[in-house]
């Protein structure tokens, strides 16, 4: 399996796989061309039976109707997979109209759960897209009007009907379409039948109508459940997309060796990966609290994020198989005709993305992670630190981070003496913090709005190095003067001719008595001009293959030889530097391992991440375009803008919050990081476009209020800092997706 699965438990995964299963054995898609007529006409699949009697149906019902008893996510988990192997009917809308109805207390709700329990086909049709006249007759009411065009309305058994009762409100109530006039239509996807409902004075009795049923709810999970639905056909995608590239052979070897393809299949997986990220958030929120604004943001995200895009994604599908993918006889064109459906029927996206924009103004995705009462004795020695440290304050400011400078004093010195700055690292640095500890720091630092946790900026990717290979001396010597802001490093890898490909460099280092003699020139090492110390790879054996005979050191930035040429930026801004090194000598104490191991310990550096939820967006790039919507005369664009970048950093930090998840199910790390540096450069460029596009006049001024034109002018650090876009999805290509190297 190359793609990323809404399934985070064992359980779900099981279900996924069972699902899978299923469809295999009862739902080739051979079968289901074969009974495409048959499914477009309403007649319900051979094997709805079967599925009923396994109870995909109805894992999200509760035990008391005759469901599973599952969640909304465990639901979510079947329609993901009935999604990827293109298992035709009602399930969605089945679907959709158990969860809408569960929970509510009445007669005809209860009624109504134990049908579809029972194996009912059902439709909930949606409150934004038609509301049916009524007038009263007696106690009960009588319906006039017809829907829009509706999935699984001509298999539907039960039908729940929205309608505008005296008062003007919205009201609903179960119908059987039998008793109405169903008109198919001929529905772009082949796989599940359209019509629309007429009804003419239709008789409704009063013990039918749902009361407490809300239409947002109603729209929200029609979104969730939809997303899970597209998800899955984005999975197949790059299932199929991977496979392609692995085995088709042009001029003589396999296509997924060419670069561009891999690449394209890379983004196919990002893209992949965001829209499950989504549609995960989407029914992860419904499944929590009611919080109506929580619940209709990640909707809002799922619908712009996880639905609308996948059409495009199956149509790259088809790109990158070539024609084959254009013919009746592929499947890729049954799934592109659901896709394509899924995203008609939630349509347009203007829609969503304008709602969006409006409730970022006052609501942002609350990506907490509930950890209870765990580690209880752990939590209150941090609560008692970090209340201490309340009590204190810092004296002044160093110049060891990297992204400003950060205080020095007696209240940095309590947290570092507690390892509460970096509490993942051993003790005594850290305080060898698991997942949840992590996440424990986090929270109790995030309830005391006064207290900033300290940065020790690019020494956090370093100095685990000197602790894992360093000698005690060394640690004693680096570790805690960093901790307290007192020292500050750089770090000293990319050459001119190296880039990106570290194995490239050719930084010397030659044994000399009592050290290394260093020469070489490195570029782009950010604040080296501020650094005391700096992390330096130089090739200490010319002979060993590349990834060999690479030596990490410990540079003290002072030392003779060492000449900074500060290099300024297109902003005007100076951080990046040459360093250029003649006959630096540097003992032999600091060198860090073995004289061959720098590659190894490099890589491990770059790979020492802390679990931080927030850090796959940390800033709000929409800014500017916030500040103009107050004041803008046409807000519209704006707002669809602001929505856009909204849905992407919305499903970015889903993808934090499933990797944190992971982590705390004790599950190693998977490729979320890859996915989302990719992601992150795609949506600060989009972000950047549409800022330029809309604040107009406002960017001819570099100091402008609101500012415009000076982060734009920022950007290229963030895209190219840590490695570009093209290298990471050189990664993902071959390290996740496996296509073959050249």
């Amino acid at each position: 399996m190359t793609h990323v699965s809404i399934a985070l438990t064992p359980e779900q995964q099981q279900l996924d796989l069972a699902v899978e299963q299923f469809a295999a054995r009862h739902a080739p898609i051979d079968a289901t061309r074969a009974g495409l007529d048959d499914l477009a006409a309403g007649r319900p699949p051979s094997w709805w039976d079967t599925l009923v009697h396994n109870g995909f149906h109805a894992v999200h019902l509760p035990e008391s109707a005759g469901g599973q008893g599952g969640g909304l996510e465990d639901m979510a988990c079947v329609l993901e997979a009935a999604g990827s192997a293109l298992l035709p009917g009602p399930l969605l809308t089945t679907a959709i109209t158990g969860a809408a109805v569960a929970g509510l207390e009445s007669a005809a709700a209860s009624t109504l759960l134990k049908e579809i329990a029972a194996g009912a086909r059902a439709v909930v049709l949606s409150g934004e897209h038609c509301a049916f006249a009524a007038r009263r007759d007696g106690d009960g009411w009588r319906l006039t009007g017809s829907s829009g065009p509706a999935l699984g309305i001509c298999s539907a058994q039960r039908v729940v009907v929205p309608f505008t009762d005296e008062s003007g409100g919205l009201a609903w109530a179960v119908l059987n379409p039998a008793e109405a006039q169903v008109e198919s239509r001929r529905g772009t996807d082949l796989t599940t039948d359209l019509g629309i409902l007429h009804l003419d004075d239709l008789a409704v009795p009063a013990d039918a109508v749902l009361p407490g049923l809300d239409a947002g709810r109603v729209s929200d999970l029609t979104v969730a459940f939809t997303a899970a639905t597209a998800a899955g056909i984005t999975q197949w995608c790059v299932d199929t997309v991977t496979e392609h590239l692995r085995t088709r052979e042009q001029f003589g070897k396999p296509i997924g060796t060419f670069q561009a393809l891999q690449h394209k299949a890379a983004m196919l997986l990002v893209n992949s990966a965001l829209a499950t990220a989504a549609a995960w958030d989407a029914v992860r929120a419904l499944n929590g609290p009611a919080d109506t604004d929580q619940h209709r943001l990640t909707a809002c995200s799922a619908a712009v994020r996880a639905v609308m895009p996948v059409p495009g994604l199956v149509l790259e599908t088809l790109t990158m198989l070539g024609a084959i993918g254009f013919t009746w006889e592929h499947d890729l064109h049954l799934y592109w005709r659901r896709a394509t459906s899924l995203a008609a029927s939630i349509g347009p996206i203007s829609r969503w993305t304008r709602e969006l924009g409006e409730l970022s103004a006052t609501v942002t995705r609350d990506v907490t992670v509930h950890l209870g009462d765990s580690d209880a004795d752990f939590r209150a020695r941090v609560a008692d630190v970090l209340d201490r440290a309340l009590t204190l304050c810092d004296s002044g400011f160093g110049d060891q981070d990297d992204r400003g400078e950060s205080p020095v004093g007696d209240r940095r010195n309590l947290l570092a003496d507690a390892g509460l700055i970096t509490p993942h690292w051993p003790a005594p640095w850290g305080c060898d913090a698991t997942v949840r500890q992590q996440l424990i720091v986090d929270e109790e630092f995030g309830k005391r709005a006064g207290l900033v946790r300290p940065s020790v900026g690019i020494a956090e990717w370093i100095l685990p190095s000197v602790i894992a290979a360093g000698t005690p001396e060394l640690q004693d010597r680096f570790v805690p003067a960093t901790l307290r802001g007192e020292l500050s490093w750089c770090q000293l890898f990319s050459e001119p001719g190296a880039g990106s490909d570290l194995a490239a460099l050719s930084t010397r280092a030659v044994r000399v008595e009592g050290g290394w003699r260093i020469n070489g020139h490195k570029i782009w090492t950010s604040l080296a001009h501020r650094a005391d110390y700096g992390a330096l790879l130089a090739r200490t054996d010319p002979d060993a293959p590349r990834h060999r005979g690479i030596g990490y050191f410990i540079l003290d930035m002072r030392s003779p030889g060492v000449e900074f040429k500060q290099i300024t930026q297109s902003s005007g801004r100076a951080e990046f530097n040459e360093v250029f090194l003649t006959d630096v000598f540097v003992p032999d104490e600091m060198l860090l391992g073995d004289p061959t191991s720098g590659w190894q310990l490099a890589i491990s550096t770059m790979a020492h991440e802390r679990v931080a939820i927030s850090g796959y967006v940390s800033i709000d790039r929409m800014g500017a375009l916030r500040e103009l919507v107050a004041v803008s005369p046409d807000p519209d664009p704006v707002l669809h803008a602001i929505g856009e970048i909204d849905a992407y950093t919305n499903a970015l930090k889903a993808l934090g919050v499933r990797e944190t998840l992971r982590l705390l199910d004790g599950q190693p790390p998977g490729p979320a990081s890859s996915i989302a540096k990719v992601a992150t450069n795609v949506m600060l460029r989009r972000a950047a476009e549409l800022t330029l596009g809309l604040t107009g006049p406002l960017a001819l001024e570099q100091d402008s209020q609101p500012a415009v034109v000076a982060p734009y002018l920022d950007l290229p650090a963030e895209l190219i800092g840590g490695g570009t876009t093209e290298i990471q999805l050189n990664i993902i290509a071959q390290l996740i997706l496996g296509l073959p190297r050249k």
